[in-house]
């Protein structure tokens, strides 16, 4: 517990607003009760998990995540639907998903995705959630339920698509995809602006990667009627850089979006 508190120390700390001026002991005494406070939700949290993990049939659950090129190290076999229910009877809790994460656990780390709180995540803790990245559905449960909606995202996205590793990348292309979703005041030109970075990428012949890209590309098309033409005409570019990855992007997205009309409800990679 002493060193579990050291780190939400140590966390305050580093977010803490320019300028502001905590005296010492009184800072340390509220930290600590914050502290303990995280340390006593995320026990009753994993609790909870443990215990609808009880109630069915883990192994089988488990096993069927491996079918899916899902391979944990650590899972207790839970449920979106599960996952979401603890999830609504948490709420929104920044410091939680965090300890959550810290856990190592498959499920609570998608559960993190779920009550963390976008505006107030750090781009720090954005980073370190991404180089931590061990599986597709963890990556897109963060990209979908929570990064996307942080003010961060787009200049998180420029970032993280120029690392080589796989999952980070992915995870560029995976907040774009929930952006073109779930951002429902942005602009078109958001979007027109995104479609370089798609095309620039489109190379990359990783699974985990290709898929994005293309799934990012698709939500784009499917977003409006003046997004619709602008994302055929970047897979009618992609087609034409001649690799395996980008001929593949290319096709599977023009044969969805020239049967799909704009405004169709995008669907998951």
């Amino acid at each position: 517990m002493k060193n579990f508190l050291s780190r939400i120390d140590t966390l305050i700390l580093r977010e803490s607003a320019p300028g502001t001026i905590v005296f010492g002991v009184r800072m340390h005494s509220t930290e600590a009760e914050n502290g303990k406070s995280v340390a006593n939700r995320l026990k009753e949290t994993l609790r909870e998990m443990r215990r609808v993990a009880a109630t069915g049939d883990s192994r089988a659950k488990i096993e069927g995540m491996e079918r899916f090129g899902i391979r944990p190290e650590r899972a207790l076999g839970l449920n979106t639907p599960q996952l979401r229910t603890i999830a609504r009877s948490t709420g929104r809790n920044q410091a939680l998903a965090e300890a959550l994460w810290e856990t190592g656990i498959h499920d609570a780390r998608i559960l993190a995705s779920l009550v963390g709180d976008p505006v107030t995540i750090a781009r720090t803790t954005m980073d370190k959630w991404v180089r931590d990245f061990a599986s597709w559905d963890v990556c897109d449960a963060c990209c979908y339920n929570l990064f996307d909606r942080s003010p961060h995202a787009w200049s998180q996205i420029r970032k993280w698509a120029a690392k080589r590793d796989e999952f980070v990348r992915r995870a560029a292309f995976s907040t774009i995809a929930g952006l073109a979703v779930h951002d429902k005041t942005a602009g078109d030109q958001v979007f027109i602006d995104a479609l370089p970075l798609i095309e620039k990428y489109a190379f990359d012949g990783r699974n985990f990667v290709k898929k994005a890209v293309n799934w990012a590309l698709r939500n784009i098309g499917k977003r409006n009627e003046k997004l619709w033409p602008e994302a055929i005409e970047c897979a009618e570019r992609i087609r034409e850089q001649g690799t395996p990855s980008a001929r593949w992007i290319a096709a599977d997205a023009l044969r969805e979006l020239n049967r799909a009309k704009p405004k169709t409800r995008p669907v998951r990679s």
